[in-house]
């Protein structure tokens, strides 16, 4: 199998693209297929040897991952070949298969994606953990994100405004805070060219800031600290700015504040009943989309070290996302029934249920590149449907119209849907799934790499499921947009029709 393989320390260009094999699996394991690996900031320390855990060499990074069971040892019975199913491995991600020790291993609620599941583990766990477990936070208090458009940044700002906070965002560049806007952030500070602490003292009218969530450590620590409100809670999340920071003592004895670690990895392995009540909260957010992760890019395997390398450099906002498969369609919507041993323990309604996506402006378009959307509501293609779309075209085969004929020479007796009508139904069901506000127009006009895959017959149910692929900024000041959707027929496990879509937003 293809893997990303540290074989010596040092930063992301040492890392090599190489074929390698397994180990036998273990009677605690599960080997998974893996189709995303969540990239996070222990990738860059660990194949520095700067970690808490130091993997012998040589092995691959990636520490949370999505896909599908291949096999399982003998003592497993949790989950089964098959499930869809996110993991925490550590390292050993960035590979086609790793193999996971059991109790690490979660099947997902099926109406969310692998994708999601890759990315929602490190950052919501840490960040959920670090407000809800470690500084109590409550409704109406002041919170400060340092390296607010990071993963774990922004994984705190949605879980904040969730809880009821007011959300202050501290990043490096009026970029990086645009986006903390977009996702929910009330007030912004630049640092680069703003006094932090000036600045917090004036937004907070010197009272200071109930909870300071530092991801970043280095030279801003102690203004932070200095800008606590009484009995504050400061959180140490990491130190991705490479320094530790000195703190001197007093600063914590005259704010009467409290200093925690936050060390979810421990947390969720000393823990785990904790940890799980904490996933079943995010999860159903995420079914609910009220909670959902913006991909700043996803990388192929091999250019797994370049994702690496933009983290530790600071250029990512939200989530790095190596994808080694594309899961194309998101599976239907069903009564899930889990053991409670080791699953997400959430029961969903077996009827449909879609909340339609809202995309506030064409600038807002980026934070949801990659990021699944749907799959939206059943759809009965009728034979008035077909009929009517055979005379608009003078399309009049029988095997679309001829009901009686159908039933004595097509399989299963029923006439088929053309396929441009399956095609054309890809703009209506679009609608459904997002929505444009605050645009002059959104249209359709072209569809690349367009594949019929099953034909549709009368009476299916067919529903959509898409992603925005891509986005180009034109000379005019549109954009334009590549959407991937599959439209897959109810109990049939091929898709009836796969393309990219383009479109252009004014």
């Amino acid at each position: 199998m293809k893997a990303i393989i540290c074989t010596q320390y040092g930063n992301p260009n040492l890392l090599e693209f190489a074929e390698i094999s397994l180990p036998p699996l273990e009677r605690d394991q599960v080997s998974i297929d893996v189709y995303y690996c969540g990239v996070n900031f222990p990738d860059t320390l660990i194949i520095q040897n700067k970690y808490q855990f130091k993997p012998t060499l040589p092995f691959s990074p990636g520490g949370e991952i999505a896909g599908i069971v291949k096999a399982i040892g003998s003592d497993v019975t949790h989950c089964k070949v098959g499930d869809r199913v996110m993991a925490l491995c550590g390292w050993g991600g960035m590979a086609e298969v790793v193999h996971v020790k059991a109790n690490t291993v979660f099947v997902i609620p099926e109406k969310i994606s692998l994708l999601d599941s890759s990315i929602c583990m490190y950052s919501y766990g840490t960040a959920y953990y670090a407000l809800n477990n470690k500084a109590l936070l409550k409704e109406g208090q002041t919170l400060l994100v340092l390296g607010a458009s990071g993963g774990v940044g922004s994984a705190a700002i949605q879980l904040a405004k969730l809880m009821g906070a007011k959300v202050i965002a501290a990043a490096s560049s009026d970029e990086k805070l645009t986006y903390c806007q977009s996702i929910g952030a009330d007030i912004l500070i630049n640092y680069s060219t703003e006094n932090l602490k000036s600045r917090i003292k004036e937004i907070t009218q010197n009272k200071g800031v109930d909870i300071v969530f530092d991801p970043i450590g280095g030279s801003l620590a102690e203004d932070a600290l200095k800008s606590i409100a009484w009995n504050g809670q400061y959180l140490i999340i990491g130190f991705s700015s490479g320094e530790i920071p000195p703190i001197p003592f007093n600063i914590p004895l005259l704010k009467g504040c409290s200093i925690h670690g936050v060390f979810w990895g421990a947390f969720s392995e000393k823990e785990p009943q904790k940890n799980k009540q904490n996933f079943i909260q995010i999860i159903q957010w995420m079914m609910s989309r009220k909670l959902t992760q913006h991909i700043h890019h996803l990388y192929a395997l091999e250019d797994a070290p370049k994702a690496i390398s933009d983290m530790l450099n600071r250029q990512t906002k939200g989530k790095a996302v190596i994808q080694i498969k594309e899961e194309l369609i998101t599976p239907p919507l069903k009564a899930v029934h889990t053991n409670p041993t080791n699953n997400i323990n959430i029961e969903l309604n077996s009827s449909p249920h879609f909340e339609k996506l809202i995309i506030n402006g064409k600038e807002s378009v980026v934070n949801f590149i990659g990021k699944p959307i749907g799959p939206g509501n059943w759809l009965t293609v009728t034979q008035k449907m077909i009929n009517d779309f055979a005379a608009t075209t003078q399309d009049l085969q029988w095997v679309h119209i001829d009901e009686l004929k159908a039933k004595e020479y097509l399989p299963q007796g029923r006439t088929l849907a053309h396929g441009y009508l399956t095609m054309s139904l890809v703009s209506f069901l679009l609608t459904e799934l997002f929505e444009l506000k605050n645009v002059v127009s959104y249209y359709n006009y072209g569809l690349n790499k367009a594949r019929f895959v099953h034909p549709v017959r009368v009476n299916d149910q067919i529903r959509l499921s898409a992603k925005i692929d891509n986005f180009e900024n034109l000379l005019n000041g549109s954009v334009k947009l590549f959407i991937q959707c599959s439209i897959e027929i109810k109990g049939v496990e091929k898709p009836a029709y796969v393309a990219e879509i383009i479109s252009v937003i004014n």
